[in-house]
């Protein structure tokens, strides 16, 4: 049974429609709204273990979802189930087996320790002790938050901060875990480190994994299926290896540093990119000639120092379909 399930899920939100010229005795008494579509239709389930990765631009309806996954909103109409329960309705049953964590939003109190919150946690989810010293050592040690934990969370650097509130997340085992830009502002080296705990946490746990991020390099070291929206609306669900596949260009490019200055190559597949001394870069079409073919016959023709393949990447098309 799916863990998440959405059924021509549908959100309209109320605004208010201050018109020029109304006095503001009107406004008060006789306010008027119009209605704004932030998702519509939305058709899909997740089952427990999958680490996904929700993307699309800004406003595309990706927080929306997940509040209505929090049972923070209800849908205008359709359904939401989340271990086959109205999240609105069992919000607090719910809470017992999922995590959040929303970007730069902290769930820890500004004045104390790091471990005074995660002991608090200990109470508020009812962990028992046995539990909670074990998966606490596990998480303190898988996120390298030793030297800081007798820190008040004012103190705490950027990243210290992430890593404290992805502990609080997992303290209680959740089973289903939604992350909003976690990485968002962080260094590499703090990048690397979140994305190789999620990985061991689903691997570990068996943790369903709900990321929205516009770092595709987060999707793609840590997504192994992808959802995009736009404009509220549903436009790829599947493998990210099949998003790829669906939205490559047409063409490749073959970067090519040659030992010494050549004359660009002459062949009907072969289109002049750049030449810079003794560097060329030629786009290829998929179509024309494979990747290996077209590797070998320019090995085969000249003294070639290196040579590279580039294909678009996923931040690539996904630049182009927004674009677009």
């Amino acid at each position: 049974m799916p863990q998440i399930q959405l059924t021509n899920a549908t959100k309209d939100y109320k605004i208010r429609d201050r018109k020029a010229g109304r006095s503001p005795f009107a406004e008060f008494f006789n306010p008027q709204y119009t209605s704004k579509r932030a998702i519509e239709d939305i058709n899909f389930s997740v089952n427990p273990g999958e680490m996904i990765g929700y993307i699309g631009p800004n406003g595309a309806g990706k927080s929306t979802t997940i509040k209505m996954l929090t049972g923070i909103l209800k849908p205008t109409s359709g359904t939401v189930r989340v271990f086959d329960r109205d999240p609105c309705k069992h919000r607090t049953k719910n809470a017992l087996k999922m995590g959040v964590v929303f970007g730069q939003r902290s769930q820890m109190l500004w004045d104390l320790p790091v471990r005074d919150t995660l002991d608090m946690f200990r109470v508020m989810y009812k962990i028992k002790p046995g539990d909670y010293k074990q998966q606490r050592a596990r998480l303190i040690e898988m996120l390298d938050m030793g030297n800081f934990l007798s820190q008040a969370v004012r103190q705490l650097s950027l990243g210290q901060r992430m890593r404290a509130n992805l502990a609080l997340c997992f303290l209680h085992r959740p089973q289903v875990v939604y992350l909003d830009e976690p990485t968002i502002g962080l260094d590499v080296l703090v990048k690397d480190k979140i994305r190789d705990f999620l990985k061991q946490m689903n691997k570990e746990q068996n943790t369903t994994i709900m990321l929205t991020t516009h770092d595709t390099q987060d999707i793609e070291e840590v997504a192994q299926r992808l959802i995009l929206i736009d404009k509220g609306k549903l436009l790829f669900d599947g493998e990210q290896n099949n998003f790829h596949e669906k939205y490559k260009d047409t063409e490749y490019t073959l970067e090519i540093v040659f030992e010494q200055p050549t004359p660009p190559i002459s062949h009907a597949s072969f289109e002049l990119h750049k030449l810079e001394g003794t560097e060329h870069a030629y786009k290829i079409p998929y179509t024309q000639m494979g990747k290996g073919e077209a590797i070998s016959y320019v090995a085969s023709q000249h003294s070639v120092a290196d040579i590279r393949v580039r294909e678009s990447s996923l931040e690539d098309i996904l630049k182009k379909m927004y674009q677009e």
